[in-house]
C-alpha cells in the first residue's frame, strides 16, 4: 500500500483502521471514503455531477438532467414559503448548484438561499454557478439553531453512511472492514443490532441500517421552528426495503456512469450510496415533532407541481429529458419525495395533492 496518489486515501484509512484495533464498522469506512477532507470522494476536487461520462462525471441527478425539475419543485417551495410567511430556503448538500440555480430562478426575488455544504471544492463550484444570484446566497458549515422557512435536499439522504448487518442463518453480525495487506476486506462481528423488521431473512442476507439519515432528520426537526422540509431521493418504505428477496441490500457504487457493488476498491474514486428507508426517515421526523405532510413518487410529485404545464411549447430534447424524470423505468418511480412541516396547521402541500402514499410508510 503506497502513500502517494491515488492510494493516499487508502493508506490513511488503513493506518487509522490498524490504530483502532484493526476493524471498522462499515459506516465509518464509508464516511472516510466519501468525506475525508481533501481526499474523500466528495472533497477531492474531481467532477462528480453531470449528464455524460465525457464530462468526467460519475452520475446524473435530476437537476442536471432537466432544469424543469427545479422549476416544478419551486412551485412547492413557493407555496410552503407563503404558508410559513417566510423568505428563506435552506439546502443541505447542494452538489453542483444546479438545483439551487433552478429554484432561485423561479422563486420571488426576496428569497434568501442558504447552502449547507462541507466540501470547499463543491462550494467553489456552487458559487460559480450561482454567481447571478450572489447577493441572495450564503454558505454555512452547519444548520442554524432555528429555521423559519423551507429546507430542501435532493439525493442527500442516500449519501449518508450506513451500517451493514449480515444474517448467517443463526445470528446477526455487523459487517465491517479490515486492512488485508494492500487492500481492504470484509469482516463480520456478532452484534446486538437488528433490522427494524423480522422479514424471514434467508441465510447470507446483508441489509443496511441507515441510522445516520434518521439522525439527520431528527436534528433538522429540532431546528425547524416553522416551515417545511422536502427531500427527494431513491428508496422504499420499510417493508420493501427489508424484503427477504433483497438479499444483497441496496448498497451501490457509481463511477463514470457505471454501477458496481464493491465499495472496498477504488476508495475515494467512486460514489457509495444506499437507498433510503423512507419509513425510518418519516418516523424520525414524526418522533421529533414534525408532521409528515406527504410521501409519493417523484413522477406524481412533479406532475402535481405542474411539470406538464411547463413542457408546453418545449423542444423535443427538453421533453425527452423531462420524461426521464417521470418515466417509471427511469427516475419516476424509484425516486420518491417526502415532506415534513411544523407550525403550519391545515397545510396541504401542492406536490402531494394527488397520489399521496403516506399510508404505505
Amino acid at each position: 500500500m503506497t502513500t502517494g496518489e491515488p492510494d493516499s486515501l487508502s493508506a490513511r484509512i488503513g493506518a487509522r483502521l490498524r490504530a483502532d484495533g484493526g476493524w471498522w464498522p462499515f459506516d465509518r469506512f464509508m464516511a472516510a471514503a466519501l468525506y475525508e477532507p481533501g481526499l474523500g470522494y466528495y472533497t477531492r476536487g474531481a467532477p462528480v455531477f453531470g449528464a455524460m461520462p465525457a464530462s468526467g462525471s460519475d452520475f446524473v441527478t435530476a437537476p442536471e438532467l432537466s432544469p424543469l425539475f427545479g422549476a416544478a419543485f419551486a412551485r412547492q417551495v413557493a407555496q410552503a414559503l407563503a404558508a410559513a410567511g417566510a423568505h428563506e430556503v435552506w439546502e443541505f448538500g447542494a452538489g453542483s448548484g444546479a438545483f439551487a440555480a433552478q429554484l432561485l430562478a423561479a422563486l420571488p426575488p426576496d428569497t434568501r438561499y442558504h447552502v449547507v455544504d462541507l466540501s470547499g471544492t463543491l462550494r467553489a463550484r456552487q458559487a460559480e454557478r450561482l454567481a447571478p444570484f450572489a447577493p441572495r446566497v450564503s454558505w454555512h458549515d452547519t444548520l442554524p439553531e432555528a429555521i423559519e422557512g423551507v429546507v430542501v435536499g435532493n439525493e442527500v439522504l442516500d449519501a449518508m453512511p450506513v451500517q451493514l448487518l449480515h444474517w448467517d442463518g443463526e445470528r446477526w453480525h455487523e459487517r465491517g472492514v479490515v486492512a488485508d495487506g494492500g487492500r481492504f476486506a470484509w469482516a463480520d462481528r456478532p452484534t446486538g443490532l437488528r433490522p427494524p423488521v423480522d422479514a424471514g431473512f434467508l441465510p447470507g442476507t446483508t441489509v443496511e441500517l441507515p441510522r445516520q439519515a434518521s439522525a439527520f432528520v431528527a436534528t433538522l426537526a429540532a431546528r425547524l421552528v416553522r416551515g417545511a422540509a422536502f427531500f427527494a431521493d431513491y428508496g422504499f418504505p420499510e417493508r420493501e426495503y427489508y424484503h427477504p428477496q433483497r438479499r444483497g441490500g441496496t448498497l451501490m457504487c457509481h463511477r463514470a456512469h457505471r454501477a458496481d457493488t464493491d465499495p472496498l476498491v477504488e476508495v475515494g474514486e467512486k460514489d457509495i450510496t444506499a437507498h433510503v428507508d423512507f419509513t425510518a426517515v418519516a418516523l424520525a421526523g414524526q418522533d421529533a415533532g414534525l408532521d409528515v405532510v406527504g410521501y409519493t413518487s417523484q413522477a406524481r410529485f412533479l406532475a402535481n407541481c405542474g411539470l406538464l404545464d411547463l413542457l408546453e411549447g418545449a423542444d423535443l430534447k427538453t421533453i425527452a429529458n423531462a420524461q426521464k424524470l417521470i418515466t417509471e423505468h427511469e427516475m419516476g418511480e424509484l425516486f420518491k419525495v417526502i415532506g415534513f412541516a411544523r407550525g403550519l396547521p391545515g397545510f396541504v402541500p401542492l406536490g402531494f395533492t394527488a397520489g399521496d402514499r403516506t399510508h404505505t410508510l
